[in-house]
């Protein structure tokens, strides 16, 4: 399947809710890589990346989704308040909400689903300091599992 055809289709479902927010959805594909795997579950995963940075993303603010041709990678970056370095591996824990996000909508099971696809398809999940703001890297392996 696609990962250019998947953001598009996850950035068509979630630019309404973006633009309602004040916030600018950025799409970048530069890539038209293939992997295989469950197409539905993979477009779970980058949607709930997506939902959760424009939850936690102030007005006026971006949330960037990406396919990166360098290898076959999908990345969802904002300018939100991100989260600490300290932090980072808890939030893969289901119910686990940080202290700043107990008043957002949520349950804390976004993460967690994020993390089950990505051990189901043998994806690594990466969370970086996008400065401001969070910046999350789903890297495939080089023939991802069909499933």
């Amino acid at each position: 399947m696609s990962l250019a055809d998947l953001a598009r289709d996850v950035a068509e479902l979630y630019e309404p809710l973006a633009e309602e927010k004040g916030l600018r959805l950025e799409v970048a594909v530069s890539s038209d890589a293939r992997v295989q795997g469950d197409q539905d579950l993979l477009f779970q995963a980058i949607a709930n990346l997506v939902d959760n940075a424009v939850k936690h993303t102030a007005t006026g603010g971006v949330v960037r989704l990406e396919v990166e041709d360098r290898t076959p990678a999908v990345t969802v970056a904002d300018s939100g308040p991100g989260i600490p370095a300290t932090e980072r591996e808890k939030v893969f824990q289901r119910f686990y909400r940080l202290d700043q996000s107990r008043s957002t909508p949520g349950n804390g099971l976004g993460l967690s689903l994020v993390d089950a696809v990505a051990r189901l398809h043998r994806i690594q999940v990466q969370l970086e300091d996008n400065s401001p703001g969070l910046r999350v890297r789903l890297v495939f392996p080089e023939t991802s599992p069909a499933r």
